[in-house]
C-alpha cells in the first residue's frame, strides 16, 4: 500500500474522502476516519459566508480533535474573499485549504463561481495567489478541477494553464474529476485524461475522482492512470466501508464480503449518535434521511428500508427502524450494492461539487 502526500500530511492510504456538498459534515467525516479513511474534506462553503461568520456557520465549520488531518474546501468569485476566508479556515483548526474550481451547479456558474472559473484563467490564478498570500505557508493548499468547462480546445488550454500555476505557486496537490463541467455527472468519468494528467505533472501529486463506487474501482484507477491517490465522493456516503475494503485490497487481501445485517447496522448507528451530538436529536432526525436512503443500497429489501428511513421523524422513531430492520439475529443475506447516482442527480442533489 502506497502512501499520499498532501504538504507536510503524509497519508497511509492513497484516498481522501471528497468535500460533498450537503454530506460531508463533521459526523460523516468522523465515521468515514473510524472505517480507515486517512484524510477527510468539509463540505464546500462559500467564502462569504465564512466571513459572515454565525452560529450556523459555526457549526458547519466545526473540527473535532480526533479528525485531524482535516481539509477545508472554499468557493467563491472574489479573490480578497477567498484569502479572508481561507485565512478564517486556518484559524478555525483546518490542517489544509481546498479551492474548488469544479462545482458544476447552474446557480453557481451563474455568479461566476466554481467550476466557471475554468474558463476564466486570469480570475483563476488571481484567486489561487491570493489564497496563497493569505495562508502565507501555515497549512497546505490544494485545488479542485474538473477536466475543463467543456471538450473544446480552448477548454483544455484554459486547464493546464490553471493547473500549471497552481503548483508554480506552491499548491500541495490537485484533485482532477474527469467529467466536464457541462457533462455534470452525466455519462462516464474520463479516466484516460487523469493519467495524461499525472505525465505532464511529473512528481506533483494528483487525486482522481469521478466514478469511485467501488474499492475495485479505486483500485483500477490508480492502476490505470498512474496518479497518486483517489478522492471518493458519491461511492462513499451510506458506505463507509468502502474505505476498510480500499485498505484491503492495496494491502494483497482478498475483499472483504459485503457487509451483513447486523454490521451494516451498528455503522447506522453510530453515524446517526453522532449527528445527535452535532446538530441535536431532533435536526439529526431529519437530515439523517439522506444518508439512510444511501445505507438502504445495501439492503435486500431496499424499497421497503428506504421508506423506513424516509420515516424516521426522532431517534425513538430511529430505534424502532434499527431494530425492525436491522436486527443482529436478521437473516436477511448480504448483498452488492446497489448503485443509483442517476437517480441523486435527478433529484437535483448537489453532491460532489
Amino acid at each position: 500500500m502506497k502512501s499520499l502526500t498532501i504538504g507536510q500530511h503524509v497519508l497511509d492510504a492513497p484516498m481522501v474522502q471528497a468535500a460533498l456538498s450537503g454530506y460531508s459534515d463533521l459526523p460523516m467525516r468522523r465515521l468515514a476516519r473510524e472505517y480507515g479513511c486517512p484524510y477527510t474534506i468539509n463540505e464546500v462553503v462559500l467564502d462569504k459566508m465564512v466571513a459572515e461568520g454565525g452560529k450556523k456557520m459555526r457549526r458547519m465549520l466545526a473540527v473535532h480533535p480526533d479528525e485531524h488531518p482535516v481539509a477545508g474546501q472554499l468557493m467563491g468569485a472574489d479573490p480578497a474573499q477567498f484569502a479572508l476566508a481561507a485565512g478564517t479556515l486556518v484559524e478555525l483548526g483546518y490542517d489544509a485549504i481546498d479551492v474548488n474550481f469544479g462545482c458544476p451547479v447552474k446557480k453557481v456558474l451563474g455568479r461566476c463561481r466554481g467550476g466557471f472559473l475554468l474558463s476564466d484563467p486570469p480570475t483563476a490564478v488571481e484567486i489561487l495567489r491570493s489564497v496563497r498570500d493569505s495562508v502565507a505557508g501555515r497549512t497546505p493548499l490544494t485545488l479542485k478541477m474538473r477536466r475543463g468547462m467543456d471538450d473544446s480546445i480552448e477548454s483544455e488550454s484554459n486547464f493546464f494553464a490553471i493547473l500549471d500555476a497552481a503548483f508554480e505557486l506552491g499548491y500541495s496537490a490537485v484533485t482532477v474529476h474527469g467529467r466536464t463541467v457541462v457533462q455534470r455527472y452525466v455519462g462516464p468519468s474520463h479516466w484516460p485524461f487523469l493519467e495524461r494528467v499525472k505525465r505532464h505533472v511529473g512528481n506533483h501529486t494528483i487525486l482522481g475522482s469521478g466514478d469511485l463506487f467501488s474499492a475495485d474501482d479505486c483500485r483500477r484507477m490508480l492502476d490505470e492512470t498512474g496518479i497518486d491517490g483517489v478522492s471518493i465522493a458519491r461511492g462513499a456516503i451510506g458506505n463507509p466501508f468502502i474505505f476498510r475494503e480500499c485498505r484491503a485490497l492495496w494491502a494483497g487481501e482478498d475483499l472483504p464480503a459485503p457487509p451483513m445485517i447486523a454490521e451494516q447496522g451498528v455503522a447506522i448507528r453510530r453515524h446517526f449518535d453522532l449527528m445527535v451530538d452535532h446538530w441535536g436529536p431532533e435536526r439529526a432526525s431529519v437530515l439523517f434521511r439522506k444518508y439512510g436512503v444511501r445505507y438502504a443500497e445495501m439492503h435486500p429489501l431496499y424499497d421497503e428500508v428506504k421508506m423506513a428511513f424516509v420515516a424516521v421523524r426522532s431517534p425513538e422513531l430511529m430505534q424502532a427502524m434499527l431494530d425492525r430492520w436491522y436486527a443482529p439475529d436478521g437473516d436477511y443475506p448480504a448483498v452488492t450494492r446497489r448503485l443509483r447516482p442517476e437517480a441523486l442527480v435527478a433529484a437535483g442533489a448537489t453532491l460532489e461539487c
